[in-house]
């Protein structure tokens, strides 16, 4: 076939989707494949149920994989913690150690009496530093680390060893000056100017005979090795670097490389750092007895090593799980849709007048329960279709009868026009116009499928005003009657017979229930509420008691009828009307309302839309359907 330049060729025409097909346009041919054969209910119940599984592996991979690592990245924290608070431990004991040390020193008898005899002005002799040797040695032989001890006087000259070496040439006068202000407590000093490889640490030495006066100053200086606390984590096999930093920032011990950045590793508040090229987690810890810093570093590779299985562990059970679920959604959307398409074989081969029912067994229930009700439908369209080809026969029969029928409203309305000739001739004006207003009415009443079934508010009233003048006739002086319509509310549509039949029962019920005269007003006229037309038909007959009230009310919402004294059209026929018309536009507003006192009358009132145009286009689209 041709369309606009384009010679298409079908290809595996297929009677469900037409198939592939190729075209060309521009002496270049091309393939066009139709999907709609894919869109089957199996294809989607299977990629359905893999997509869901990839969704729940997907969110469980995630989840499983967030939360292993998290669990491993914080076991790794509480180790290196738990390390760093070993490490301190451990140098709080070491240096526990030497202040032990330096105050044994500081409070012995010997060295407390050399230095009162300094103070007192008495220089110590040659011998006398001698001996210090010998009590001085003693100490340090219990602490390993320990590299020497030195003796200075409130004058900071040495006097032992035995030297001419001054304390403040030693150390920086703001050394002698904390030390002073520690008052006998051990001011660690740090790395020894003169030997890189030597921690130093200086203390007051206090007279106890003379009230605890300075008397000297002891200086213990100790071997780096002495704080070497590495072999803490020798049990677990953890790469953990310890790094011990003084109060000054120079590093005191550390295993970690030389050129480390030590100001930005201890400044840093994250406890993840970049060092050596590879990220490390720090935990720091602060020793107050010496204002040093304690900082244990573990490798971010050493804490996630278990992530990496954990990650190839959830990719291979994940592939595994996608492999397993996709030969299950294909065998289970198969086992779904396999009875489904036997069962649209079936329906496809029907034919009206000759559908047959599907014989089909099947265990799955909702499947047996379709083919159950597949099959009533067969039976009941098959009825049905019995039902309508004897409808269509009556229907034929049923039209003959109404061609014949048209003719009788012509035969009424043609036999009143020669009663109003007949009548005028004789000269009977008061028949003649009741002949005239009857033959009217019936017009009104009478409407064939053509005529319109709404009407002006006018056209209503006078409807009303002819009926009344015909009761006027029968019921002659006991009959008044009053009609009042604004003249903005005389084109308002309304439906056909709304107003007459509450005009029938007010004098039904109303004037010829009393023996004096009686009077029936009609009013028209806007309403209180906006854009509503208030419509009112009001006798001054005997009126209801209230229990009789309450059972016309009943009998309105599809009660028991109160009385079968009627024309046959009356208040629930209006009612209904109203509600059929106006009940989507006015909802609760759209009802009768009956008012009545026993002795004083009845009122029935009811509002319409002003503008009824919505109502009316919904009438005349159902009338044309």
């Amino acid at each position: 076939m041709m369309d606009s330049g384009i010679l298409v060729l079908n290809r595996h025409p297929t009677r469900e989707t037409g198939g592939d097909f190729f075209y060309m346009r521009g002496g270049e041919w091309g393939l066009r494949l139709n999907w709609g054969r894919w869109n089957s209910l199996r294809n989607q119940i299977f990629v359905g149920f893999v997509l869901v599984m990839l969704v729940v592996l997907f969110i469980a991979g995630i989840a499983a994989y967030d939360r292993v690592s998290g669990l491993l990245k914080t076991n790794a924290e509480k180790h290196i913690h738990q390390t760093a608070v070993q490490a301190n431990g451990r140098l709080d004991a070491l240096i526990a150690q030497v202040n032990s040390l330096t105050a044994q020193v500081a409070d012995d008898s010997y060295v407390q009496r050399l230095l009162s005899n300094e103070k007192g002005g008495e220089p110590a002799t040659f011998n006398q530093r001698q001996a210090l040797l010998q009590v001085v040695s003693s100490y340090p032989s219990f602490m390993s680390g320990v590299q020497s001890l030195e003796i200075y006087t409130t004058t900071y000259s040495r006097i032992f060893p035995m030297d001419d070496r001054s304390l403040d040439g030693r150390l920086g006068r703001n050394w002698i000056a904390e030390a002073d202000a520690e008052k006998g407590r051990l001011v660690w000093v740090g790395p020894d100017p003169e030997d890189p490889g030597v921690i130093m640490a200086i203390r007051r030495i206090s007279l106890m005979d003379r009230d605890f006066e300075p008397g000297g100053y002891v200086v213990v200086r100790m071997q780096r090795s002495f704080f070497q606390l590495n072999d803490l984590d020798a049990e677990d096999g953890v790469e953990d670097s310890i790094l011990l930093v003084d109060a000054a920032g120079s590093v005191v011990t550390s295993n970690l490389e030389a050129g480390l950045d030590v100001e930005a590793l201890l400044s840093s508040d994250s406890s993840v750092v970049q060092t050596r090229d590879e990220p490390y987690i720090v935990v720091r810890q602060h020793s107050e007895m010496t204002g040093w810093t304690l900082a244990v570093l573990t490798p971010v590779s050493e804490t996630t090593e278990g992530v990496s299985i954990l990650r190839t562990a959830l990719l291979i059970s994940g592939l595994f799980g996608v492999v397993l679920f996709l030969i299950m959604s294909f065998l289970l959307s198969t086992m779904i849709t396999r009875p489904i398409t036997r069962l649209m074989r079936a329906m496809r081969s029907a034919r009206p007048g000759a559908m047959k029912p599907n014989i089909m067994f099947s265990s799955t229930m909702e499947i047996h329960r379709l083919n159950e009700v597949y099959n009533q439908m067969v039976y009941r369209l098959n009825e049905l279709t019995q039902e309508i080809y004897e409808k269509e026969i009556m229907q034929s029969r049923t039209e003959l009868k109404a061609l014949q029928s048209q003719i009788n409203p012509h035969f009424l309305f043609n036999t009143l026009e020669a009663f109003y000739w007949s009548l005028d001739d004789k000269g009977d004006e008061e028949m003649a116009r009741m002949v005239v207003a009857m033959s009217r009415l019936f017009r009104y009443i009478i409407s064939s499928p053509n005529q319109d079934e709404w009407v002006t508010m006018a056209d209503e009233l006078e409807h009303a005003e002819r009926y009344l003048q015909i009761m006027e006739m029968r019921l002659g002086e006991r009959l008044q009657w009053e009609i009042r319509l604004s003249d903005a509310m005389r084109t308002v549509r309304i439906p056909k017979l709304l107003i007459q039949p509450l005009v029938e029962n007010a004098i039904l019920h109303g004037i010829e229930s009393k023996i004096e005269p009686g009077k029936v007003s009609i009013l028209v006229d806007a309403s209180a509420q906006e854009d509503l037309v208030h419509i009112e038909v009001r006798d001054d007959g005997p009126g209801m008691d209230d229990s009789r009230l309450q059972s016309v009310v009943r009998a309105l919402n599809g009660g028991p009828a109160v009385s079968d004294k009627g024309t046959g059209v009356g208040l629930i026929n209006v009612h209904r009307r109203l509600k059929l018309y106006f009940g989507s536009q006015l909802g609760e507003l759209c009802r009768l309302t009956i008012t009545s006192k026993v002795g004083e009358g009845t009122v029935i009132r009811f509002e319409i839309p002003k503008d009824t145009e919505g109502a009316y286009d919904s009438w005349q689209n159902d009338s044309n359907r």
